[in-house]
């Protein structure tokens, strides 16, 4: 429909477009909605609005570090500090331990349930493993559960927010990747250069084969001409014109009929 306003992509935008016009209990009420709202798992840019900055240092600070948490801590640094925090609804617990399983997955691929165990603070395996499964169906990771070894296997998962002193460590990974890619590429071209020499030598050998087998040709059939036009045909016995094969056969029967004569 024309005129219509469609929801944002981001579901974290609106969210956004809220805070900027709230102030106190408004604002730390709209940070537990977020902080509990299905499919938000970034939070850097609520974050880094000055209205939320602002909370850092007046009397709802707790909800302000509470949103740093989510934003780039773990369920350890959570219960590290719970004394100077909000206390978390049952969605907020969930997610924030959905997002610590997402921090061990940046670290590791194959995660041991004694790991899992200790940094979620859960009792039991199934609890542990419905967890996980729920953790899942949310689409920020993709994995599957080992029970027999017990390890968590992740495929791929998402991107947590980053914070600033940690831009220097990831353009220093991107650029020893860029290194190691040029690396490749020179390898790459260097294969290139000689499997043309290797081509280039092939074609020049086949070609030399090819004039020399013409030029055997042209060599045999010039003999060949020579040799026939040399022999006088009036010289030629009646012996030379057959075939080699006819001449032994008259041989044998010659041979044969002298035995023959001898007995009688």
């Amino acid at each position: 429909m024309a005129g219509e306003q469609k929801p944002p992509n981001n579901p974290l935008e609106q969210f956004i477009l809220l805070a900027k016009s709230a102030k106190g209990a408004a604002l730390t009420a709209l940070i537990s909605q977020v902080l509990e709202a299905p499919g938000v798992y970034v939070f850097g840019e609520l974050l880094e609005l000055p209205c939320v900055q602002e909370l850092s240092d007046g009397p709802n600070a707790g909800y302000y570090h509470l949103l740093n948490m989510f934003a780039y801590g773990t369920y350890p640094d959570y219960t590290a500090n719970k004394e100077a925090l909000p206390e978390l609804s049952v969605a907020q617990r969930n997610k924030l331990k959905h997002l610590t399983i997402v921090s061990l997955a940046a670290q590791m691929k194959c995660i041991p349930y004694s790991v899992l165990l200790r940094d979620l603070d859960v009792k039991n395996l199934r609890e542990l493993e419905d967890l996980i499964i729920e953790a899942v169906y949310t689409d920020i990771f993709q994995g599957k559960l080992d029970q027999r070894n017990q390890l968590l296997e992740v495929d791929l998962c998402i991107g947590r927010d980053i914070q600033r002193k940690d831009t220097s460590s990831i353009v220093k990974t991107l650029q020893e990747w860029c290194s190691g890619c040029e690396v490749v590429l020179s390898g790459i071209e260097q294969q290139v250069i000689r499997a043309d020499q290797c081509r280039e030598n092939s074609i020049r050998i086949a070609q030399q084969m090819e004039a020399e087998v013409l030029n055997i040709k042209k060599t045999l059939k010039a003999t060949a001409s020579t040799s026939a036009q040399d022999v006088d045909p009036h010289l030629m016995d009646r012996d030379a014109v057959q075939p080699a094969d006819q001449r032994q056969t008259l041989k044998k029967i010659a041979k044969v009929r002298g035995l023959v004569s001898l007995r009688h």
